[in-house]
């Protein structure tokens, strides 16, 4: 039980990386909050967790209003007791949104209000209460997109950026408050809704852009355990580029 005791919100957990990191977050022995616009979706998330013996809730939001993201914070402190890990995974823009010259202020300010401005919001609501029970655990899921670009993402990878930045910020503003702050930078992950049609030849050109293999949602929930953990006491700050080996080179390049 490496974190018991633990009490966390993760956001976008009602299916995906989200749900698996809050499925794993609890068989760990944290008590968590599921939370998405799906109530369906977060009731099955919760039923799971529930089954297997793990304490969870869930609680609609749209993290896309300033208002419901400190409603959420508040909601879950009182659900929970308090408040010691915070993941904000929920994003948006992952299907593409434009090369610079095309994409729309619409479309632009919509990607950041989910990608960096919720998970500014969410920090800033939670900080007080991590702050005042002395220690915290807070973790951005962000993209290897920010650090190796494709075409046609220019909202997506600039807003995954600044979460690189806002994590970075909040690991030196709140290191003397026993507070840490870490990304993790997933390469290309399997979704069964998104990835449902996708074929062999399409596959075989995802799993050239790693080393080793293609990612899975459990391969995220299992380094959000340890950044969550005392384990990982001595981290903050980092961005830990899990993408199988994509950020050093392309396989397909090697031969």
């Amino acid at each position: 039980m490496r974190l018991a005791g633990e009490r966390a919100l993760v956001t976008g957990s009602t299916s995906g990386i989200g749900r698996a990191i809050a499925v794993r977050f609890a068989a760990e022995g944290a008590a968590v909050v599921v939370t998405g616009r799906d109530s369906a979706r977060g009731a099955e998330a919760v039923a799971e967790i529930r089954g297997s013996g793990g304490t969870a809730d869930f609680i609609a939001a749209d993290i896309t209003l300033e208002h419901e993201c400190s409603g959420l914070v508040d909601a879950a402190v009182a659900a929970l007791g308090g408040l010691t890990v915070l993941v904000n995974n929920a994003a948006g823009g992952v299907g593409g949104d434009g090369r610079v010259g095309e994409v729309g202020s619409d479309t632009w300010h919509a990607i950041f209000r989910v990608n960096l401005d919720a998970p500014f919001w969410l920090c800033r609501a939670a900080l007080p209460t991590m702050v005042a029970g002395g220690h915290g655990s807070i973790i951005n899921i962000s993209s290897r997109q920010a650090e190796r670009a494709s075409r046609g993402l220019s909202a997506y990878i600039a807003s995954k950026a600044g979460l690189n930045g806002l994590s970075r910020a909040i690991a030196v503003d709140y290191a003397d408050r026993g507070i840490r702050c870490n990304t993790i930078a997933p390469g290309y992950v399997i979704n069964s809704r998104r990835d449902a049609s996708l074929d062999a030849e399409r596959r075989a050109h995802y799993q050239a852009m790693h080393l080793t293999r293609l990612g899975e949602a459990d391969d995220v929930a299992h380094a959000a355990v340890y950044l969550a953990s005392r384990e990982s006491e001595y981290l903050t700050g980092i961005n830990l580029q899990l993408d199988g080996g994509s950020s050093i080179a392309r396989g397909a390049t090697l031969g």
